[in-house]
């Protein structure tokens, strides 16, 4: 079997790389028309391109699962559940605490707090931070669109998502999916009227890969992913989807070289102003950004977010006062801010990032796939596991939650990096009025 599933994605590889390096005006994927460069377009490798997309993958499952061992471990002592302060810094490496939902029982994944990996030999399985991405860029290459419409989305998601439990769906996503199978198409789904939850386990999660897609141009990286995000989120919950998208489209600005941090501080500047001044998502950022700037530890910029939102529910955030399960501990806000706190304290650093985020509290696989996978893709797969001074498998099981896709489910990074390279030469010619070089391996972007 195992033998079989390289021998398939051998032949994907190849044909993948045939198609991009082929110079030809006309491929199997797109028409590729003659650009004559103007001279003062931003110009892009897209070798290393795919590097940076198979680093958004291995990033993403590195600190999606690492993550997932602290999920739900500490949320606060507001609300129907207690679960002790916060855990610190010190706690790394410790002994992981049970989950709100979990009996009394550690993680599986890990008895400490530490990362977890599959090493080269092993198999990353998906989870809802991983698995929606998949399946748009899956619809994108499918539908050789980059804007999908949302009887696509619609057909999308009910193939490709089992019915029955255990579906790997929570809240406003599982709402959404239901809405599906009674018959609605995405926006509707995402609409306050039909989906009360579209704030909770929403577009936040789904969408980032998007900006990938646009590099250097957020407009194009919303417009594309507009509809993706109001299929399941509203108001406040989509601005901030929509930031996260913007912070991965200006991602491809970020020169590994140089300080990362100050880059994507500079970044973080750009997205904040797509935020309305007057919703709490706006507020949480300039709060957290105080703090840091003010020289707080993170543990203390994480508190004060605790006592701001969740005890005294300032700036509009008023989950609290709904008397909602767990406090709305896995709401798109709280989530939110605790993104925040891992975006500056982890100053850049990969590693560092993704420990925060998984200390933090709250769905803490959340944050953490957000970020890991923004600095995977700036730092590229080699760069990644010079990190972690290892190597990793690159072999994806979309089918540990989703279904219907070939192989079996089995996939790897760099056949899903290939797509990704191929759906941006699509963005970038036909959207962006750029160029593509197939003979030097170039994109031209105005």
């Amino acid at each position: 079997m195992r033998d079989k599933f390289y021998k398939s994605v051998g032949c994907t590889i190849l044909l993948l790389f045939t198609i991009i390096s082929c110079s030809k005006k006309e491929t199997d994927w797109m028409v590729y028309k003659s650009y004559e460069p103007k001279g003062d377009e931003t110009i892009i490798s897209r070798t290393e391109y795919h590097k940076k997309l198979h680093g958004f993958w291995l990033g993403q499952c590195i600190a999606n699962w690492t993550g997932l061992v602290t999920e739900m471990d500490k949320i606060g002592n507001v609300g129907d559940i207690k679960t002790g302060e916060f855990y610190t810094r010190d706690d790394w490496g410790n002994s992981d605490q049970p989950s709100i939902w979990s009996d009394g029982v550690p993680s599986i994944l890990s008895p400490t707090i530490d990362f977890v990996f599959e090493n080269s030999l092993g198999v990353w399985g998906a989870d809802d931070d991983t698995d929606i991405e998949y399946i748009y860029q899956h619809l994108i290459f499918e539908h050789k669109s980059a804007i999908l419409t949302g009887e696509q989305i619609r057909e999308g998601w009910l193939t490709h998502i089992r019915a029955e439990e255990e579906n790997y769906l929570w809240v406003s996503n599982q709402t959404a999916y239901d809405l599906m199978l009674d018959g609605l198409v995405p926006p509707a789904t995402g609409n306050p009227k039909n989906n009360p939850d579209f704030e909770m386990i929403d577009a936040q999660l789904t969408t980032e890969i998007f900006g990938l897609f646009a590099p250097y141009n957020p407009d194009f990286a919303l417009e594309m992913s507009s509809l993706p995000i109001q299929n399941t989120a509203r108001h406040e919950a989509q601005e901030i989807a929509e930031f996260y998208v913007i912070m991965y489209s200006l991602a491809a600005n970020v020169d590994p070289n140089g300080s990362i941090a100050d880059q994507i501080k500079s970044n973080a500047t750009i997205a904040r102003n797509h935020l309305s001044d007057d919703g709490y998502p706006a507020a949480m950022y300039d709060f957290i950004k105080q703090k840091y700037d003010l020289g707080f530890t993170w543990e203390q910029a994480r508190d004060s977010l605790y006592q701001r939102y969740q005890v005294e529910q300032l700036d509009g955030y008023e989950f609290t006062s709904r008397g909602m399960y767990c406090n709305g501990c896995f709401a798109a806000g709280i989530n939110f801010g605790a993104s925040l706190v891992s975006l500056f304290y982890g100053d850049g650093d990969l590693l560092e990032t993704i420990k925060i985020g998984t200390l933090a509290g709250w769905d803490s696989d959340n944050p953490t796939a957000t970020w890991g996978g923004m600095l995977g893709f700036i730092l590229g797969n080699e760069g990644v596991e010079k990190e972690f001074d290892r190597t990793f498998s690159s072999v994806f099981h979309i089918h540990r939650t989703r279904q219907g896709f070939e192989n079996n489910g089995f996939d790897n990074f760099n056949d899903m990096a290939l797509k990704g390279v191929l759906i941006t030469d699509l963005v970038v010619q036909n959207h962006l009025n750029g160029g593509i070089d197939l003979e030097n391996n170039l994109w031209y972007i105005p």
